[in-house]
């Protein structure tokens, strides 16, 4: 039997994440010849008990250990019986729309390879990894030194349409046969650039990859900033995997990959933790919930209707009350300069959740 789609979702201990993105996921298919596959890659929480008690319907493979991005993935398309793919991260949420776009999208765009969205984090900033062009060995140096501007797509605008080369692995829409034809993520990585590299072998095979900025999708846990030696080392060593296969071996790149590694160490990090100062809570809802007004020790104002927030509050979002559209819409078109913050509290949920940096993975807070 031949679906529409197959969601396929790699999941690694961030249970409380997944189920939100499972609920956006299901809200998003309703209607839909879908299915979802969620690949746990030995998580240590309760993500696959949780799964099997909320989603009985989802396909859930649980792997014996940590496999990685890419082999977690190809493992699921395996089981995949959708004409099209959607790549997700379990640390986003996605709008009910996006598939019926997506699908109207590969309609008008006969010659697609990859579909790519615009990404925000947490608090509705945008997240420029949503298009990236291919890294030529100086770019890719540039931008693990911090000097990035050349590695991101900027010739369209975040809110714009158009033919990008590189998405980012959180979300990535394609032809499942597309996928299989190129052999699908290249499991030589472990960690980084698998997603570079899939861009890179659909374009060469005679398609285009197309970002369609009128959808947006929230992604927690952002792309990080170099941090240290170990994220350099796993940065360039990606970065070396993909020159390796598909270019000629560059000594100058070599060499500069070496001093790169060498020099993080003194690198500065830039990705410290936004610092969050809550002085009001407001709740988007119909509903009172006192449990949770006991756990924030603080009076939450309840409103129907997201509108005139002051300064310094954190917005919970109730997913049993709005849409995941609407959530999405309040947050990106979030005032910035109100140092706002955002929780979502997912449907039938004992916690709220969400993120105030997009260096992250944010915070639950259970009542």
């Amino acid at each position: 039997m031949h679906l529409q789609l197959s969601v396929i979702i790699l999941n690694y201990n961030v249970r409380n994440f997944l189920e939100l993105c499972l609920q956006s996921v299901e809200a998003a298919v309703k209607g839909l010849d879908a299915e979802i596959i969620v690949i746990d890659n030995n998580s240590q929480d309760d993500s696959c008990e949780m799964v099997k008690e909320k989603f009985p319907n989802i396909k859930l493979i649980e792997n014996k250990k940590n496999l990685g991005f890419s082999k977690g993935n190809n493992i699921g398309v395996t089981q995949a019986k959708g004409q099209y793919l959607c790549i997700l991260n379990p640390d986003t949420v996605i709008p009910e729309s996006i598939f019926n776009n997506l699908h109207y999208l590969s309609t008008i765009i006969k010659d697609h390879g990859i579909f790519g969205c615009r990404l925000i984090d947490g608090r509705g900033t945008y997240l420029p990894e949503s298009k990236r062009n291919v890294p030529t060995p100086f770019i890719a140096i540039k931008k693990a030194l911090g000097f990035s501007k050349e590695y991101y797509a900027n010739h369209l605008t975040e809110k714009a349409s158009g033919y990008v080369s590189v998405f980012v692995g959180a979300f990535m829409y394609l032809k499942r046969n597309k996928y299989n034809e190129v052999n699908g993520f290249d499991e030589d990585y472990f960690m980084y650039g698998e997603d570079i590299d899939l861009s890179y072998k659909i374009e060469q095979s005679d398609v285009k990859n197309y970002y369609y900025g009128n959808s947006t999708i929230i992604h927690y846990k952002g792309e990080s900033t170099l941090k240290d030696k170990v994220y350099a080392k796993r940065f360039y060593g990606a970065m070396q995997i993909f020159y390796k296969k598909h270019f000629s071996r560059n000594i100058i790149f070599d060499l500069l990959v070496y001093l790169g590694i060498k020099s993080a160490k003194f690198l500065k990090s830039n990705s410290l933790e936004e610092k969050k100062t809550i002085e009001s809570y407001v709740l988007i809802s119909n509903k009172n919930y006192l449990k949770l007004e006991q756990q924030l020790q603080k009076p939450i104002e309840v409103l129907l209707e997201y509108k005139d927030i002051k300064k310094n509050t954190e917005v919970i979002l109730d997913a049993n009350y709005l849409s995941f559209e609407t959530i999405i819409n309040i947050i990106s078109t979030s005032e910035k300069n109100k140092n706002l913050s955002f929780k979502i509290l997912p449907k039938n949920a004992n916690f709220i959740i969400g993120s105030n940096s997009s260096k992250s993975r944010g915070e639950v807070v259970t009542f």
